[in-house]
């Protein structure tokens, strides 16, 4: 089980495709991940004024972890 004290952190990044891509590699490599997306607009802001005038591809940061054993394993097949 992957949990906030045994984790590292493997992607961070905003591009849902590289995210998307990071998930796939994992997954066929059959290494467990965790995964986080934050909005990284205010809730607030976004009720009146919606997204004008802001860079989509900025909205959200995603963070994908692996157990730490694993770690060394998925940052060579991640190229990082």
């Amino acid at each position: 089980m992957i949990m906030l004290w045994n984790r590292k952190e493997v992607f961070v990044g905003n591009s849902l495709q590289k995210f998307n891509e990071t998930r796939n590699i994992l997954v066929s490599n059959r290494i467990k991940y965790s995964y986080r997306v934050v909005d990284t607009t205010g809730s607030e802001s976004r009720g009146r004024t919606g997204h004008f005038g802001m860079n989509m591809d900025y909205l959200k940061t995603y963070y994908i972890y692996v157990h730490r054993k694993d770690y060394d394993k998925a940052s060579a097949l991640l190229g990082s």
